[in-house]
């Protein structure tokens, strides 16, 4: 019989509708049942594609016996952190708080009012791994209720009185910080840089691509041939390099999962999230931008056609991940990580001639007892399958075989078309098919942006047909919806969705120098700015309300798997500045600069972004216009893109006035374009 989850939308909370447990979706009414009932709540949050949440679910979600015991002592209620971020984020701080440590699923026991009492992440249906088993959990936290709960109910508001408190606005900041922040972010970066391997810091290893964006418009401020310059390049590029040759990057379907366990960049814990590809994308465009390196523009391009192929909805918006577990064949039971990704050397030799097996059993790592090692696979789901990663370069084979690299190509291009061909025939993983503005937003900005470099007109139908879905069906004039799943859900925005979705309108404008989405964006700053700004905290804030009561309210400063709204949000606020000739967006543009200061003085790697954003402002920014009959694709380019698309009557550049870069984009148009018209 399936509980009360049966009529919602997310595919997450779906997932868990025929559950024993008397699951309620987050809602007042579940509180008020807590009340009436006088018992403490079990919230757990997750989302569709975790890999620990399908665990958990299937060892105590899925059992009689455990599920009986939480619906005996507890009011059940779980959450999407993709759908209400704002709930995800106010028991994280607690969780982090008291654990140290954060993760999905997220495990928190309340009290009926939302105090937290006690939480962690994953709990094992038995005492294990170092931790109590669920169901002793279950028991204990039922007990103290029952023999204590006036002690519980103070201990519950004093935790929650301590994490408002924690929350306050920090001290103001008279002045932004100073030059030497970009310095100290350069100084991070370098001294975490993996000087072997790529990337930053040891496993799990993260992309973190704005921390390489924000290092290329360092490269672009300093000038090339600064030795800091030359120095950050490296990063860029090894990392770059290190990511587009790894396990991490789907050497047959395009894109990129969501993170490396180990340094290696080899095993990758293989789900795919929307953000990511858009996010790598991005630092993938930048790179050729400055480079014209081939490889940066073939890896966008393949990414672009996984994102259009394999993840655009049929109404042109993008879904959100691909799940990391799926069945090994149509006649299993129970879901394997990395099933849909991975190969036995066994198929390999099956499917391909012996002279094409053995080329790419070389060309990507393969081994007969699969070629992940025993630390990148503690559960031992790997065993004897191999991901795919570059071990050898085209001449190495080339060299082994006595034959041309050409050759090598071919062989090897046509062994990965029937891979690929045969994987599809594999049962699919779960897709998680909502559409989220701020993820789609960060697809639509680069596609655009990638659009704009590389002149790709279908690129660009595909970002507007995008943000024209967005518009028409999930903002209103007033306030803007979360998610899309067939129709609109009820949960309102967040910044993050209107922070992305401003930014991708003016990278649309930009492309394709329609005035429609800078309108657009300014209704939604409007918006924005009424609904989330606080003086107080001079920024943003991310709140959580429940039964009419704000229960806790955060300030995001960290630059993470996603950008801050805050630091996005003063990057298209110094833009808009200038677009529209308005200071009153520049005026609130340094206050968000200003409520960085401690983020940017203290932790510079945890804000790249907000960085990049203190660049724009220090250098100031350029907006040139000129109007033209026909101007041909740059070889030049620049940052500043100066390569236009067909038809197009005038170009808009609004970027920081790139030094060398702007001044030889603005010459190669002067020299073709008769009426130039600076601003």
């Amino acid at each position: 019989m399936p509980n009360a989850l049966i009529h919602e939308t997310s595919p997450y909370l779906l997932q868990h509708a025929n559950n024993p447990v008397d699951w309620l979706p987050w809602s007042d009414e579940s509180f008020l049942r807590a009340e009436r009932e006088n018992k403490p709540i079990f919230l757990s949050i997750g989302y569709s594609t975790c890999h620990w949440c399908h665990v958990m679910e299937h060892e105590s979600f899925e059992n009689d016996l455990t599920a009986a015991l939480m619906n005996e002592h507890f009011i059940n209620i779980k959450v999407d952190r993709e759908e209400r971020p704002d709930v995800d984020a106010t028991y994280m701080a607690f969780i982090q708080a008291t654990t140290g440590q954060g993760g999905w699923p997220m495990s928190v026991w309340l009290t009926p009012k939302g105090e937290p009492l006690l939480g962690g992440t994953y709990f094992p249906p038995e005492d294990r791994y170092g931790r109590a088993g669920f169901p002793r959990i279950l028991r204990e936290v039922a007990r103290l209720w029952r023999e204590d709960e006036a002690k519980m109910r103070d201990n519950g508001a004093r935790l929650l009185a301590q994490l408002q408190q924690q929350s306050q606005a920090a001290p103001h900041h008279a002045r932004i910080a100073e030059a030497r922040v970009l310095g100290d972010f350069f100084d991070s970066c370098d001294q975490s840089f993996d000087e072997e391997l790529g990337g930053f810091g040891s496993a799990p290893k993260f992309p973190r691509p704005v921390v390489l964006t924000t290092l290329m418009q360092l490269i672009d401020r300093w000038g090339a041939e600064h030795p800091d310059s030359q120095r950050a390049w490296q990063m860029v590029a090894h990392t770059l390099q290190a990511m587009i040759n790894g396990g991490i990057h789907d050497q047959l379907g395009g894109g990129f999962h969501r993170y490396s366990v180990d340094r290696y960049w080899h095993v990758p814990h293989y789900e795919k999230m929307l953000y990511d590809q858009a996010l790598i994308a991005e630092a993938l465009i930048d790179a050729w931008l400055l480079t014209g390196d081939a490889v940066y523009e073939q890896t966008v391009t393949r990414l672009f056609a996984y994102l259009i192929d394999e993840m655009l909805d049929p109404c042109g918006a993008f879904h959100a991940a691909e799940d990391a577990d799926s069945l090994p064949d149509h006649n299993a039971s129970h879901k394997r990580e990395g099933a849909f990704w991975t190969w036995e050397a066994q198929e390999i030799s099956q499917l391909l001639p012996p002279r094409s097996a053995l080329m790419l059993s070389l060309a990507f790592g393969i081994e007969a007892q699969g070629n992940a090692r025993p630390e990148s696979d503690p559960h031992e789901e790997l065993v004897g399958q191999n991901t795919l990663y570059r071990a050898l370069t085209i001449e190495q084979i080339a060299q082994r075989f006595d034959t041309t690299a050409e050759e090598v190509e071919k062989t090897l291009a046509e062994a990965q078309s029937l891979l690929l061909a045969h994987r599809k025939q594999r049962p699919l993983p779960h897709r998680d098919d909502k559409i989220i503005v701020a993820w789609n937003a960060l697809a639509i900005r680069a596609l655009a942006k990638g659009a704009h470099a590389m002149n790709r007109r279908d690129w660009l139908t595909t970002a507007q047909g995008a943000a024209k879905i967005l518009l028409e069906n999930l903002w209103d004039g007033k306030i803007l919806y979360r998610t899309y799943r067939g129709h609109r859900s009820p949960h309102h925005g967040t910044p993050a969705d209107y922070a992305n979705l401003i930014a991708a309108l003016i990278a649309l404008h930009q492309a394709d120098f329609s005035d429609a989405w800078l309108t657009s964006a300014r209704e939604l700053q409007a918006a924005m700015d009424r609904q989330f700004w606080s003086d107080a905290h001079h920024g943003y804030l991310l709140r959580t309300h429940l039964r009419g009561q704000e229960i806790l309210s955060v300030r995001e400063d960290y630059d993470g798997a996603e950008p801050a709204a805050n630091h996005t949000a003063a990057v298209s606020l110094l833009q808009l500045a200038v677009l529209c000739q308005e200071p009153r967006y520049q005026t609130r543009a340094e206050a968000l600069l200003r409520g960085g200061t401690n983020t940017l003085t203290q932790h510079p790697f945890a804000a790249p972004v907000l960085l990049s954003a203190y660049d724009l402002w220090e250098r100031g920014i350029a907006h040139w216009q000129c109007s033209m009959d026909l101007m041909p694709t740059s070889a030049y380019r620049p940052r500043a893109v100066f390569s236009h698309l067909p038809n197009a009557t005038h170009v808009t550049i609004c970027e920081a006035q790139h030094c060398r870069q702007f001044d030889a984009a603005k010459d190669a148009a002067t020299s073709i374009v008769a009426d130039q018209k600076p601003t």
